[in-house]
């Protein structure tokens, strides 16, 4: 994966991994927490930004751009 990683205050790493998938690891553990196959290489790094009070992960994934809505 070319793509860099995105860690958060609330101790979450955001990465794409080598199998496609864009996943979110616990940062302390490494244990996996959540993942979503998109079954692209990874040549972005993921951002994070907010919007009407939400926050947001994004990242550029082969011709698509996906964003996902982090819940407390």
């Amino acid at each position: 994966s070319w793509g860099g990683t995105l860690s958060t205050a609330g101790g979450v790493v955001f990465f794409g991994e080598e199998s496609g998938a864009f996943m979110a690891v616990d940062a302390s553990e490494g244990r996996p927490l959540w993942s979503f196959q998109t079954n692209q290489v990874w040549r972005a790094s993921p951002m994070t930004y907010m919007f009407d009070g939400r926050q947001y992960i994004a990242v550029a994934s082969g011709n698509n751009i996906v964003a996902f809505s982090i819940r407390e």
